[in-house]
């Protein structure tokens, strides 16, 4: 199993990448992407089976990059890690198709928690 990484700070990249590992997750291939441009080409390049996006960044949103990829009918999991946890920033990422929302900062056991019901 692929996952993608993107957020514009290498070190949240790194720190989502750590927890992963943490949850139990770290056998799986990782991508990180720098923004939600560059994780939209990897998408497409590198065929993730899941998709780990911040909401805000440079060049493509979060929520842009998932709006684009539901608009091309792409169905994969696609989940938000990010600052912000707002119950109106929660209901938009699920009508835009979004698997779940996880608030900075997190633990491992949030995310495997927010993982185990879509990576099994």
């Amino acid at each position: 199993m692929k996952i993608l990484v993107a957020d514009d700070s290498r070190v949240m990249r790194q720190i989502v990448v750590r927890a992963l590992r943490q949850a139990g997750y770290g056998h799986h291939d990782v991508v990180e992407a720098c923004d939600g441009q560059d994780a939209l080409e990897k998408v497409y390049d590198e065929q993730p089976d899941l998709v780990l996006s911040d909401w805000n960044m440079p060049n493509m949103s979060g929520l842009d990059l998932l709006s684009s990829l539901r608009s091309g009918g792409d169905t994969r999991p696609f989940g938000f890690v990010t600052s912000e946890g707002s119950p109106q920033m929660r209901d938009t990422a699920e009508r835009a198709g979004a698997m779940f929302l996880i608030a900075k900062p997190f633990s491992a056991d949030t995310l495997r928690d927010a993982l185990e019901p879509v990576l099994g």
